[in-house]
């Protein structure tokens, strides 16, 4: 990668993306998943070091699929 491919490589991915109508229903299908998801380990394991992890993996899920879908599929 050269240096201005870099250069614009960075300022894409740290950028913020306006998000379109199109993009909001994503988001919301997305965080409503989420939220079931989350609703289900919470209703099925016990308070706990794991229960904690599997939570915040299921975030780090959440903005991952988001940040695919605001830079669309660039990086």
């Amino acid at each position: 990668m050269t240096e201005q491919e870099l250069k614009d490589w960075l300022d894409d991915v740290f950028t913020y993306h306006p998000a379109d109508d199109d993009d909001r229903r994503a988001y919301e299908a997305i965080w409503e998943d989420a939220k079931r998801l989350v609703t289900t380990i919470v209703q099925h394991t016990k308070r706990c070091a794991d229960q904690t992890a599997a939570i915040r993996k299921v975030r780090e899920a959440v903005m991952t699929a988001n940040a695919a879908r605001a830079l669309k599929g660039r990086v």
